[in-house]
């Protein structure tokens, strides 16, 4: 039997990249970042892409990607840029591609997580935890819109994280 894509979607921080990476061990799923696989083909950081060419056109290259992934063998986990549910055309792709898992976070959280994270444009502002609530909360309704399975992942460990998806995956088979 074939296994299914499984598709992790939050905000930035939220451990898209760690749980994907864990998970891929423990499942023997090949795990791909939909950012790296852009930043990829377009030779240069997502953080270069916006600035040069606009948010639009990266949220054109999400898009076009995930049409393609999607048509693409199965078996495989997704860690998905934070934006990404947004389009509402991605909400539709991201359901197709396999089962979306939200790890839902606090904005306190990412703030904790990310505050040293020069990388991040988001967060180099006047007042990054006030952005990252008002960008969490415009985000809200298309994360939950898009999800299987929300786990709220604050106080979970990577091995509590990891087992609640497996047990999910196994109980939708």
């Amino acid at each position: 039997m074939e296994q299914q894509n499984l598709v992790l979607i939050g905000f930035m921080g939220s451990g898209k990249t760690s749980v994907g990476i864990k998970l891929s061990y423990r499942l023997r799923m090949p795990v791909e970042d939909t950012d790296k696989l852009i930043e990829r083909r377009e030779g240069c950081s997502v953080s270069d892409i916006f600035r040069e060419k606009g948010e639009a056109y990266f949220r054109q290259l999400e898009t076009e990607l995930l049409r393609e992934l999607g048509e693409s063998k199965a078996g495989k986990i997704y860690s998905v840029g934070g934006g990404t549910p947004v389009r509402p055309e991605n909400r539709e792709l991201l359901k197709k591609l396999g089962m979306v898992v939200y790890l839902r976070v606090r904005p306190e959280t990412v703030y904790e997580r990310l505050r040293g994270d020069k990388t991040r444009p988001l967060l180099q502002c006047e007042d990054p935890l006030g952005k990252i609530k008002a960008l969490m909360q415009d985000r809200k309704a298309a994360y939950e819109e898009t999800a299987d399975m929300i786990l709220d992942v604050d106080a979970m460990t990577l091995e509590q994280i990891q087992s609640s998806i497996i047990m999910k995956m196994v109980s939708e088979r």
